[in-house]
């Protein structure tokens, strides 16, 4: 698969690898579209191609899913991650994969936010990123966690 590109080259992927692998095991960075689909804690990263300018790019996963740390039953979520890149973006399929791999892992609700941030954070190094999880009522309450981080202002 070739993708067209500004400079004719494929784009360059950074791989990170932001936690235990879980699985089958971690795939090797690969061209865009290729590679095994299997829950991993491998996040894919490319270069911004417009990093002279100030835009924000929104990702929604209506489908994500991890386990009650309690009684080990599903939760269901869906994530909208917002973000103002710097030099990286973050490889969407990667990230599909990535929120994969919390299915089978218990989590309560603010620490599974809390924890893609900073994810997130680790390989992207964005100027700005918001984390909204809006988790499936449960006792009749409806957890909506959001959590965000701004890189720091240069003194």
């Amino acid at each position: 698969m070739s993708i067209e590109t500004k400079n004719g080259h494929e784009p360059v992927l950074e791989t990170v690898i932001v936690g235990e692998a879980k699985g089958p095991g971690v795939v090797a960075p690969s061209k865009l579209g290729e590679g095994k689909t299997v829950p991993t804690k491998q996040l894919d990263s490319f270069e911004n191609p417009a990093q002279d300018l100030d835009y924000t790019i929104v990702l929604d996963i209506p489908e994500f899913t991890c386990l009650c740390p309690i009684t080990g039953q599903p939760d269901f979520a869906r994530f909208t991650i917002e973000y103002r890149p710097d030099l990286k973006c973050v490889e969407t399929k990667s990230l599909k994969l990535y929120m994969w791999s919390f299915r089978n892992e218990g989590a309560f609700h603010e620490a599974v936010t809390n924890s893609i941030l900073r994810d997130l954070v680790k390989v992207l190094d964005p100027k700005w990123i918001k984390i909204t999880g809006i988790f499936n009522a449960r006792g009749g309450i409806t957890p909506t966690i959001i959590s965000q981080w701004e890189k720091p202002k240069s003194a």
